[in-house]
């Protein structure tokens, strides 16, 4: 069998996660295979909001089994206090969720790392969610990083006091107040460890050729977004790993021949957490109304989210790098009622027309161009199947297929399971 990938093809928040819960069904496996506690999959269903930050988001479904890929970072105390979560619903994640040995670990000193590094740029800041995302992954390719297999070795203890004591060192050489009693933070965190220790580890590519062999079913879930990605994304203003296709393979062991579909995830609209380039962003009352309708508000930050028109442009360029085969378009509820809508086709690129996504998208380089459309007024919370979509979101949908050459597989109308349009 082969590898299904569900990615987001925006600056991340495109709704990954209520997808893959949507999706699960029809999948044995669910593999995260980057990113760590930054990431915030929100699920809602039955009434309730989960927010699911490392853990897999097939985890409500009783069949499905749940495996957190090499390519991820865990924090031990978010993954502890996100499996305490869990507890009310009586899901026994002991038996459904597994860890790949080869997944790095966040130490306190990570997240005392990533605090000292923004603070020390002051204006220049990239937007960290101080997470200790950033310093583990450095870690991670300077090879000193620590990984979940290293916990069942007998000398993990000293391996981490050595890692420590750098970053120690390092944290003073930024010359910035960071207040923090790190006795208190490594009680928290080795109490962790145990509790984690209880899970079952992994060796994470030899289960995935094992389960392919058997004939099982795998989707490989994603985390942020592709414009978000370390080499494809808006560099600097980046998360540290690969969030696009190419992350899947590295980041789960799966060879390049073994992905069939790619699901790419776009909101109807655009957002952005934090810094960096946003060519369609809009600062009137059009971009507010879009932010307080569609709760543009981060699921793990909680911070506002930037909001804008979609950007053709940059979606076209996601598509392709990471070879997408089907979409899925989110939100397109939140849309409802506008005076007009538009799409960016292109931009003025230091004064030439340009239709693909360049090196540079700061503000003084680029000016998007727009095509126009109607806007519907129909509320679409409450439609359940694509003959009741009103239609000028036909429109929109048929304009961007086209022009994206790939079908549109889905229409969310709303944060439920249930408010999802197959197509």
């Amino acid at each position: 069998m082969a590898v299904d990938l569900l990615l987001g093809l925006q600056w991340g928040d495109e709704g990954k996660g209520k997808i893959v819960d949507v999706l699960t069904k029809d999948y044995n496996i669910i593999a995260r295979f980057q990113g760590g506690p930054n990431a915030g999959h929100t699920l809602e269903f039955d009434g309730i909001k989960h927010v699911l930050r490392t853990i897999p988001s097939g985890i409500f479904h009783e069949d499905s089994m749940n495996v957190i890929g090499n390519g991820v970072v865990i924090d031990p105390v978010v993954f502890v206090k996100e499996l305490e979560g869990l507890d009310p619903y009586n899901i026994d994640y002991k038996s459904k969720l597994i860890i790949s040995r080869k997944a790095h670990v966040i130490l306190p000193t990570h997240r005392l790392l990533d605090a000292a590094s923004e603070a020390s740029k002051g204006k220049a800041k990239i937007g960290s969610t101080l997470k200790g995302i950033g310093p583990t992954y450095m870690d991670k390719t300077g090879r000193n990083g620590i990984r979940i297999g290293d916990l069942e070795l007998v000398d993990f203890k000293q391996k981490y006091r050595a890692l420590a004591d750098k970053h120690v060192a390092l944290i003073d050489f930024y010359d910035v107040d960071i207040q923090y009693n790190l006795n208190e933070m490594e009680a928290e965190f080795f109490e962790a460890i145990e509790r984690l220790k209880e899970l079952k580890f992994i060796d994470s590519e030899e289960y995935f050729h094992q389960a392919m062999k058997s004939g099982k079913t795998i989707l490989a879930e994603g985390a942020q977004g592709s414009l978000l990605d370390i080499d494809f994304g808006t560099y600097p203003f980046v998360t540290s790993s690969n969030t696009t296709a190419a992350g899947a393979c590295t980041g789960l062991g799966v060879a390049p021949s073994k992905i069939k579909e790619v699901y790419g995830i776009f909101k109807a609209y655009t957002t952005r957490v934090g810094s960096g380039p946003f060519p369609t962003e809009l600062f009137d009352e059009v971009g507010v109304k879009m932010a307080k309708v569609g709760h543009e508000f981060g699921a793990v930050t909680g911070r506002p989210r930037r909001c804008g028109w979609l950007d053709l442009v940059a979606l076209k360029y996601t598509c392709e790098i990471n070879g997408v085969t089907q979409l899925m378009m989110m939100k397109g509820d939140v849309l409802s009622g506008f005076k007009e809508l538009k799409i960016c086709t292109a931009y003025n690129y230091k004064g030439k027309v340009i239709t693909h996504l360049p090196y540079n998208i700061e503000e003084e380089n680029v000016t998007p161009i727009y095509s126009t459309f109607k806007c519907w007024k129909e509320d679409l919370t409450k439609m359940t199947d694509a003959s009741q979509l009103p239609d000028e979101l036909n429109e929109y949908i048929n304009f961007l297929e086209k022009e994206l050459e790939i079908p549109i597989k889905i229409v969310s109308v709303g944060p439920d399971r249930k408010q999802t349009i197959p197509r």
